[in-house]
């Protein structure tokens, strides 16, 4: 499925070729079997929490709805004090009401997204509160799968293209992307190799 990235980024660069050697196929996926709103949804309950954590709060949040599935139009109406009986704090309640609130007036194309391009995408998005470069990186990255994200500030890229190239310092955004225009039209899977190289699972 990956072949044709990983055969590129073999090819353009050999400090990624000898990670790809290390971690071994390919696994990337992006997530299908949710919607937008709610990948956006869980994206705002995993800001700054361990796995487990923001796992456990999402579980209760996603309860709250049909099917546990959440929508904006169900969650616009929904009290406050069950979200925070979930788990959801004052700052995350604030902005999951944005979000709702931007969907349901229409001015966020929740359901249309995946028909824009990735730098119209990272401007909806980040005009939500509480959705910065980060998020809106990853929803493009796990949840659009879209080919050639680099998250330039994660600190988890940043640690192993400064372990990979072996930097003095933890490269700024600047020197991350200069280093990885190379590995472009397939940042993404050079991101997610850069992850797994860190992991502990391709020591």
């Amino acid at each position: 499925m990956h072949r044709k990235a990983v055969n590129h980024l073999r090819r353009v660069d050999p400090v990624m070729a000898d990670i790809i050697a290390r971690v071994g196929t390919c696994r990337f996926k992006a997530v299908e079997e949710m919607t937008h709103f709610e990948a956006v949804v869980r994206s705002i309950i995993y800001q700054q929490l361990s796995g487990k954590a923001a796992a456990t709060i999402h579980g209760r949040v996603a309860a709250l709805f049909d099917g546990g599935k959440p929508n904006a139009h169900a969650l616009a109406l929904l009290a406050d004090e069950p979200l925070r009986s979930a788990g959801v704090s004052s700052q995350k309640l604030r902005y999951l009401r944005d979000l709702s609130e931007r969907v349901v007036s229409r001015e966020l194309p929740i359901d249309e997204l995946h028909t824009l391009g990735d730098d119209e995408i990272l401007r909806h998005l980040t005009s939500i509160k509480g959705v910065g470069k980060w998020t809106a990186q990853m929803f493009l990255m796990f949840r659009l799968g879209r080919p050639d994200i680099l998250p330039d500030g994660d600190l988890g890229i940043q640690k192993a293209v400064q372990k990979a190239y072996r930097l003095r310092k933890l490269p700024p955004p600047a020197r991350v992307l200069a280093i990885g225009a190379k590995w472009a039209p397939y940042r993404t899977i050079a991101s997610w190799y850069l992850w797994r190289s860190i992991d502990g699972d391709a020591a």
